[in-house]
Order: structure tokens, then C-alpha cells, then sequence
């Protein structure tokens, strides 16, 4: 039996929407270890730069439609008319930069893969293979570590991946815990 949960016992940010409380209760902050799903993960946060996660999270399915599953070998192979596919695709956001940069991010991720470098083991070391834990009361926009894991996925051909992104996206899967110290879902996950 799953009991609803009352919302003065969530993050803030995760009231007031149905789809942002779901998404806060199933899915924000779990660690996840797939190198596939975290990259995926890692592309939508890059499309959320100077947006809402919300807007986002409400295309995301449009999002997985439009870009092949986010299966990086079918990305990577994508090509000018691809790109202009996605252009003309009003179920997403249409930035030529996000688009041209998640292709590149695709190769890049293949290439780290063909050079036996796994892309969960790599970012999972700058936590040292476990989630920090967040104070429960101030949440950065960006730490030391989120700009060394942006420098080093910079390093191998990444674009999008700001130390705001990246700790975005840390947060969200599950790298750091930044739940609320109130929220039911901070000692969860």
C-alpha cells in the first residue's frame, strides 16, 4: 500500500504540479547507475539550461520520441537532416545549440566507451562512488565538484555541461541528495 503523502512534507519545488510531484517522488534523487540512462538524464539537463524543469519534464516523452530512445549509437549517427527534423519539432525545444550539442555528446559518450572508459564509473568517482548528502537547508547552484566533473566532461568533447547543469543533473540522479531535511523523501534515497 503506497500512502499519499502530504505536500508540506515535500521540497518545495515539487508542489502545486502533478507531474513535478511524481517525478520528486519516484525519480529526483535516486542514484542511478546506468551509463545510458545517466547520459540521457545528462541531455535533458542541458535542454533545461535558461528553462524550468518543468517545462522539460512535461516534454520529456517528446523528448525520447524525437531523439531515438536517447540511445547514444542512433544520436551519434543523426545528420544535418536530423538536426533539422528536431528543428521543426514543436513538441520540443527547438535550439539548434542543445541539438547540435546532444549529438556531439553522443559521439563523445561512445567514444569514452571505445576507449574503456564507462561513463557511470567515470562521473560516479567524483563522489566518490556514493551520494553526499545535502544539508537539507541550503542547496548551491554549483559546487567544487560539479565544476570539476564540467571541466572533465568538457574535456572529452561535452558541450551543455555548465557546473549549474552538472549539479542539476548530480541532484537529480542521485549523486547528491539535496531533499529537503522535511521532505519524507531525504532519508528515502
Amino acid at each position: 500500500m503506497v500512502c499519499e503523502q502530504t505536500d508540506n512534507q515535500r521540497c518545495t519545488w515539487a508542489r502545486g504540479d502533478d507531474a513535478l510531484r511524481a517525478y520528486h517522488d519516484s525519480e529526483w534523487g535516486v542514484p542511478e547507475y546506468d551509463s545510458r540512462a545517466l547520459w540521457e538524464k545528462l541531455m535533458l539537463d542541458g535542454f533545461q539550461a535558461g528553462l524550468s524543469w518543468r517545462t522539460i519534464l512535461h516534454k520529456r516523452d517528446a523528448f525520447r520520441d524525437a531523439f531515438d530512445g536517447f540511445v547514444p549509437e542512433r544520436v551519434a549517427a543523426f545528420t544535418q537532416a536530423d538536426v533539422d527534423r528536431l528543428l521543426g519539432n514543436a513538441a520540443i525545444v527547438r535550439s539548434r545549440a542543445k541539438i547540435v550539442a546532444t549529438i556531439g555528446n553522443a559521439r563523445a559518450y561512445l567514444t569514452m566507451a571505445e576507449q574503456g572508459e564507462a561513463f557511470a564509473g567515470f562521473v560516479w568517482r567524483f563522489v566518490g562512488g556514493a551520494p553526499q548528502r545535502g544539508d537539507g537547508e541550503h542547496v548551491p547552484t554549483q559546487t567544487d565538484t560539479s565544476a570539476a566533473l564540467s571541466r572533465a566532461l568538457k574535456t572529452r568533447g561535452f558541450k551543455f555541461v555548465g557546473p549549474t547543469i552538472v549539479y542539476a543533473w548530480m541532484q537529480a540522479v542521485g549523486m547528491v541528495n539535496d531533499h529537503a531535511s522535511d521532505c519524507f523523501r531525504r532519508d528515502a534515497v
